[in-house]
Parts: C-alpha cells; sequence; structure tokens
C-alpha cells in the first residue's frame, strides 16, 4: 500500500482516448446517442471513475468535423488534443507531452462499456512490476471493447522515433509489442476466469452499436456505475444477443 502512495506522489498518470468522426463502417459513431447520451459521454464518464490516473485527454484530428468531440469535451471539462488523423502514434506522443504523463493509459473511443475497476487494476500492475509496456493486445482474454493498455512515456519516445511501418503508426503501439528484446512487457489477462475474447463490446459496425445500445439500456437506469461482471450476467440471461455481432471481423493491425 505504501508502494502504491509513493507511485500516486511521484508518477503523473494520463488516459489519453483517441476519437475522431470519420470511420468506415460506422461514420460518427462516437457521438451516436443512446438514450440521449453519446457513446464518448459514456465512455468519459466511465473513465472518471479511474482512481488511479491524473488526468484524461482526448486527443482528436484537425479535421474540422471533429466539433462536436471538441464540444462535448469542453462541456463535460475534458481536456482535448488535436494532431494527426492517420499518424495516431504522432498524435499520442505529442498530446502525452503536452500533458506531461510519465505514463500513458491508451484508451480507444469505441470502447464505450470499459470497466473503470479494471484500468485501475492495470495501473497498479505497471507500478507494482516495473514494466514498460503492459497490453491485452497479443494474447487477449478480456472481451473485444474492455481491454487497455500501459506505457511509460520514455517507451512511447522510443516508439515516436523508431516506428515506420504504416502499421505501427496507425495503431500506436505495435512497435511496443513487436520488440520484447527493447522493452519489457506484460500481461494483463482478465481475472483468473476463462479466456473470454468470444465476447465483442466494442463499436466498429451497425451490429455492435446495437448489441452496446441493449446493454445500457439495460444496465445504466439501474446503475450507471455497473460493472464488466454486471454484463457478463446480462449476456447470460439473454444468450442470444451475443449472436448480434459475432459475425463482424475486427481490424487488426499486421507486421
Amino acid at each position: 500500500m505504501n508502494e502504491l502512495k509513493e507511485f500516486k506522489e511521484n508518477m503523473k498518470v494520463v488516459i489519453i482516448v483517441q476519437a475522431r468522426m470519420g470511420s468506415t463502417r460506422l461514420p460518427g459513431k462516437v457521438m451516436k446517442e443512446v438514450m440521449g447520451k453519446s457513446l464518448l459521454e459514456y465512455l468519459l464518464e466511465r473513465l472518471k471513475r479511474v482512481q488511479r490516473a491524473d488526468d484524461i485527454c482526448v486527443a482528436t484530428t484537425v479535421k474540422s468535423q471533429e466539433q462536436p468531440i471538441l464540444d462535448l469535451c469542453e462541456s463535460l471539462s475534458v481536456k482535448t488534443f488535436r494532431g494527426s488523423e492517420d499518424n495516431v502514434l504522432e498524435r499520442y506522443f505529442m498530446a502525452a507531452q503536452e500533458m506531461q504523463a510519465d505514463a500513458i493509459v491508451r484508451v480507444t473511443s469505441d470502447c464505450p462499456l470499459i470497466d473503470p475497476g479494471e484500468i485501475d487494476k492495470l495501473i497498479e500492475q505497471y507500478y507494482l512490476e516495473k514494466y514498460d509496456f503492459i497490453s491485452d493486445v497479443p494474447g487477449r482474454s478480456y472481451p473485444l471493447g474492455m481491454g487497455s493498455e500501459i506505457f511509460s512515456f520514455e517507451a512511447l519516445d522510443k516508439a515516436h522515433k523508431n516506428a515506420k511501418t504504416a502499421p505501427e503508426r496507425e495503431h500506436v503501439t505495435p512497435y511496443l509489442y513487436w520488440n520484447p528484446q527493447i522493452f519489457r512487457l506484460g500481461a494483463c489477462p482478465y481475472g483468473n476466469k476463462k479466456n473470454q475474447k468470444d465476447h465483442r463490446w466494442t463499436v466498429d459496425a451497425p451490429e455492435d452499436f446495437q448489441l452496446v445500445s441493449k446493454i445500457i439500456e439495460n444496465l445504466y437506469p439501474r446503475n450507471p456505475e455497473f460493472s464488466i461482471e454486471d454484463i457478463f450476467n446480462l449476456i447470460e440471461k439473454n444468450p442470444k444477443w451475443k449472436k448480434i455481432n459475432e459475425h463482424v471481423i475486427q481490424k487488426t493491425a499486421k507486421a
């Protein structure tokens, strides 16, 4: 416990959310509404409950179409940064630099159901185990849309300076997990339960939005702070829901 107190006093942890209005499959998805609130607002509401993070920044692009994102963040008193649309690694680096972050938690805006408690566990693990980068990406065990990553500013700086390929710069962290000889890499599997990667709770297609809407409509009115376990319990009671988007293929970074 003293270690974590020392960590809190000596390290600035910033959650950086990448968000933009452009989307091939579902344009403007981050601002699509469920019960009168956008998906991005649900996400930011949940991220504000992460106890071990010091700040949140939404990193969007310089395009004029991002104005709804900027307006929402201003109304919620959330900081923003604007950078390259395609070079997301550069956008993250410049946002982290501006925020004076020592450690960065990466979250994508298509994950409105993410559990703040799971992010707190990730941050604790990062400090206690002294890794450069911890992720659930390479051997994913969380439901898609529930994972996050954490890495040091030094690791981000090194990636920004050395990553050359389009996948490395578009997806931010492949340079880190493709170079275990350079970085100390850690994994954050989901609890002690069986692998749950066959669940899809991200929003990248109309079918994803349909499922996520059902989850929010059923859980949020009764408990706005619903957890990952609450979602599992709901899906267990409604097994047919899982079929709504199970055919959607996730885009991945390729070397």
